[in-house]
């Protein structure tokens, strides 16, 4: 099997790949991630997906690169990560009673033969009417400055939430397994393989 490349210093990403159990490096890639100009939530993560990938096999990774990115999106505005305890607060102030849609882009770059498999997959979070002060304590114990949307549903995040809905779970915390389960299907690698950590 091809070496596996994760283009992420995320946490959160490398511990959802653990889940596959095939072993694999993480590299961090170097990749503006500002938004284009008229650029969509999911063109956004698919090239940005695309250009992590990109900036690992130019940083010298080779064989199976995994490039994600992820973007929060309510009331026609794309969400970033807040970045401070007090931007936080006031992102989730404005998403109390309303319905998130998380966009996760996700490509597969296979360095030997130059191909590259892009998708992005959506997941949608409903957020329960909250106080100032839930969100206050929320932000104070969990800190989730580098998450888009200002929570971490892995976490004491998840008690913000009326309801979510999709197709895999993962894709909120910012790797879409079973996207990337296929994609890996595509190059030859069934799962779970022989090759188990």
């Amino acid at each position: 099997m091809q070496k596996l490349i994760l283009a992420s210093t995320s946490p959160f990403r490398k511990a959802i790949l653990e889940k596959l159990r095939l072993p694999f490096d993480c590299v961090a890639p170097r990749v503006d991630e500002s938004i284009l100009p008229g650029e969509s939530p999911t063109d956004l993560v698919q090239r940005l997906a695309r250009a992590k990938a990109r900036a690992a096999l130019a940083q010298g990774s080779r064989g199976l690169i995994i490039g994600s990115d992820q973007v929060a999106h309510a009331d026609d505005t794309i969400l970033g990560k807040p970045g401070s305890e007090a931007h936080a607060v006031e992102q989730l102030l404005k998403l109390s009673g309303k319905t998130v849609t998380f966009h996760t882009g996700l490509c597969l770059l296979d360095t030997e033969a130059d191909t590259a498999q892009v998708t992005s997959e959506t997941y949608r979070v409903s957020f329960r009417e909250l106080s100032r002060k839930q969100i206050e304590t929320y932000v104070a114990i969990e800190k989730p400055i580098h998450c888009a949307g200002s929570f971490m549903s892995e976490g004491l995040g998840i008690v913000l939430f009326d309801a979510l809905q999709g197709r895999d779970p993962n894709t909120l915390v910012g790797l879409p397994l079973i996207a990337l389960t296929d994609m890996l299907l595509a190059v030859g690698i069934a799962l779970p393989a022989k090759e188990l950590s």
